[in-house]
């Protein structure tokens, strides 16, 4: 939930920046080191303790403290895209659930292996769109298979045992030797509270997902709490060729700490869980964030059980009969997760007998394919943000900030104006700007854009009248 520093810059390319208007050359100034960040950062986030919701207040910061990188363009859950499109692969139901795990334990790649930052908020009616080209190479998951092949007499000499057995994603492949596009659309559908819509869409698979992203945010003197907000219930993957059974995946609240320190880290607490009332299967992880003597564990075990989808009741792993426990796993979330067919306690199973669902070393976040910049909008983040992203890059730093504000206020402006005008917003490319569901639907346009981008087609002509218009 939190975005990470990753030395990932944004995918426009640093352009010189514009020379001052007295003809001499922009001056570059100095980057502040990460201390100098802490600090700075540090004395803004005091002056806002005992605020109920940090993310309701949209305070701007100053342009050398951010990733120059958009906020809707950062913030997806594609790192790992062949785990997406495996999906549905699976005929048993047991496996499916196992299959939308191992996705969900992919997802965080950038916070995995990054430190925390801070992209730039976005505008209302900012939209970010983007595909990815992915091999289908995730390895099969067939529990019974697996469960054979450890019940089978071992064939190995005395002393020696099983290889352990993987289905975790390989690396992405940048160049896939036969693609599967997956296109994504993004658009911030409301400003207070900040919210955003989002839709992936993988027809060839038959697969996809959608969804609201809204956090709400508290610091509490030695670290800042992320939770879901109100809005924000969590991705909803359906499988078209499964009937169209659908997994609710749901968020468990997140803390950025290490402040005092001068270290930041991203740890997760609490719970989430996926459920899928076609299937009757749902899965409860519970996330550890620190050990002995505060030292942390990024620990997370789940198991994956039937339920009745009528009475929900069963919230924590303790509450579950263990007669009723179909799967177990565990292990560190950034480094390696495994699992186990059955209800035996993980730690009882040799270790040939423990299959890894996910293995963080190997991968990383996959590339992705973005419109030409010609047939971006003004209003589509690259372009938006653009300016301010190459006055970062140049390291001028005031520049970016004046830019910055310029955006800022631009938006502010064009809300009074709906105001005087008794005008109210309405997003594009979604129906509605939230849903008591938490499943956005595509209006029109936006069905149109993502089926373009399906045929590799970037362009908007005929699906926005105006696209010089830039919302606010």
């Amino acid at each position: 939930m939190f975005s990470t520093f990753t030395g990932k810059s944004s995918a426009l390319a640093a352009a010189p920046a514009a020379a001052p208007a007295n003809g001499s050359a922009p001056v570059a100034e100095e980057h502040p080191t990460d201390g100098n960040k802490l600090s700075t950062f540090l004395g803004i986030l005091r002056k806002f303790i005992g605020v109920a919701d940090l993310a309701s207040v949209r305070f701007s910061l100053p342009s050398q403290l951010l990733e120059p990188t958009p906020n809707l363009e950062y913030w997806n859950y594609l790192d790992a895209p062949n785990a997406f499109v495996a999906i549905g692969t699976a005929d048993e139901p047991i496996d499916r659930m196992l299959e939308v795990l191992r996705f969900w334990l992919s997802k965080d790649l950038k916070y995995a292996k990054g430190k925390p930052c801070k992209p730039y908020n976005s505008c209302l009616g900012e939209f970010f769109r983007c595909n990815w080209e992915t091999e289908d190479d995730a390895p099969r998951i067939n529990t019974k298979a697996l469960e054979d092949t450890i019940s089978r007499p071992s064939s190995f000499k005395s002393g020696s045992s099983r290889a352990a057995s993987t289905v975790s994603v390989p690396a992405t492949n940048p160049k896939p030797s036969k693609p599967v596009r997956i296109s994504y659309l993004t658009e911030q559908t409301s400003h207070h509270p900040p919210v955003s819509a989002f839709y992936v869409d993988c027809p060839e698979k038959g697969i996809h997902a959608k969804g609201f992203d809204q956090i709400t945010a508290k610091f509490t003197g030695t670290s800042v709490k992320v939770m879901p907000g109100e809005h924000n219930l969590g991705i909803f993957i359906t499988l078209e060729k499964r009937n169209h059974e659908t997994y609710q995946l749901t968020h468990p609240p997140a803390h950025l700490g290490g402040i005092l320190r001068g270290a930041l880290s991203v740890t997760v607490g609490d719970m989430a869980y996926v459920t899928c009332p076609e299937t009757k299967l749902k899965a409860i992880l519970r996330y550890y964030d620190d050990g002995w003597l505060g030292r942390t564990t990024n620990k997370v075990e789940g198991i994956i059980f039937k339920y009745d989808p009528e009475n929900d009741d069963k919230m924590q792993i303790k509450d579950v009969p263990v007669k009723d426990i179909l799967v177990r796993l565990g292990g560190p979330w950034k480094e390696k997760v495994v699992f186990t067919v059955g209800p035996k306690p993980l730690d009882s199973h040799p270790a040939d007998q423990q299959t890894t669902i996910i293995d963080i070393a190997p991968l990383s976040v996959a590339p992705k394919v973005l419109p030409p910049t010609e047939q971006q909008l003004p209003n589509e983040s690259l372009t938006l943000w653009g300016k301010v992203t190459e006055a970062i890059h140049a390291k001028q730093f005031s520049r970016a900030t004046t830019l910055k504000q310029e955006l800022e206020e631009a938006q502010r402006e064009k809300a009074r104006e709906r105001e005087r005008n008794g005008e109210s917003w309405q997003p594009v490319f979604f129906v509605t700007a939230t849903d008591k569901a938490g499943k956005p639907a595509l209006t029109e346009k936006g069905r149109e854009v993502l089926k373009r981008a399906q045929m590799g087609d970037w362009s908007m002509d005929g699906i926005l009248e105006e696209a010089a218009k830039v919302a606010g």
